[in-house]
């Protein structure tokens, strides 16, 4: 099968997808382990300092999220859909994945996709690597750091990349029947159902209805609905704030 080296044949698949692999046009930004490591030393949020806080406080103020927790949770499906987008997408279209290593991809917290990462260079792992370069690489210090910070619960994230990944998956799907290339489908088809065997996806979703079996808590927000893969058949009351999912 033949590589792409500029990761452009992802472009088709939509912007969750795509990794730029030019030098960001807004000059160096943070990696992604100083947002997972940084431990809100910046008051103010600054976007170099402290990536991490930067991010949840501009979706708190965009959506005017009533607490921060809520806030986080959609910033960590953001990004887990990201990431399991460009990761899902390079493995069912070329069978193998970049290397996402934290350490080496820059993340402009104060973008949207597709303009918010950027690898220092394109290196390419089979496509077997993926649970270790998402799941491992960045989800698992993304939570850590998530509910360190937020106090956002391990159910709650482990639903946000359970859905983030189906996520990918569906659209993956509507790519392949439009483009006829059953291939694709059934490529990313195999590598998810393996990568919801891995103890922090498994139980995620629900195998007949695919409905996540935690809430996102998006429905918190000013005029917030339920998703469509929502634990949830109609909107919560509010009472107890601390609820995540169901009793």
């Amino acid at each position: 099968m033949d590589l792409d080296p500029d990761l452009s044949a992802l472009d088709s698949l939509g912007g969750f997808f795509v990794l730029r692999t030019a030098v960001s046009p807004q000059g160096a930004q943070a990696t992604l382990e100083k947002a997972y490591t940084t431990s809100r030393s910046d008051p103010d949020g600054d976007v170099y300092a402290d990536p991490m806080t930067f991010r949840v406080r501009k979706v708190a103020q965009s959506l005017r999220a009533p607490e921060d927790r809520v806030a986080a949770s959609i910033a960590h499906q953001a990004l887990a859909a990201r990431l399991w987008s460009i990761a899902l997408g390079s493995a069912a279209l070329f069978g193998r994945v970049p290397d996402l290593d934290a350490r080496l991809l820059h993340w402009n917290p104060d973008a949207g996709a597709p303009d918010d990462l950027w690898p220092a260079e394109v290196r390419m792992l089979p496509a077997a690597a993926i649970g270790d370069v998402v799941q491992e690489g960045h989800l698992a210090p993304l939570a850590a750091a998530l509910r360190s910070r937020y106090g956002v619960s391990a159910g709650l994230l482990r639903g946000n990349s359970g859905s983030a990944l189906a996520g990918a998956l569906r659209q993956l799907d509507r790519w392949a029947s439009a483009n006829r290339r059953a291939d694709v489908a059934d490529r990313a088809h195999e590598i998810a159902a393996g990568l919801f065997t891995h103890p922090e996806l498994a139980g995620t979703l629900d195998p007949t209805t695919l409905r996540r079996r935690s809430c996102c808590l998006y429905y918190r927000l000013p005029g917030g609905g339920l998703c469509g893969d929502c634990c949830f058949d109609r909107r919560p009351q509010t009472r107890n704030p601390g609820a995540d999912a169901r009793p």
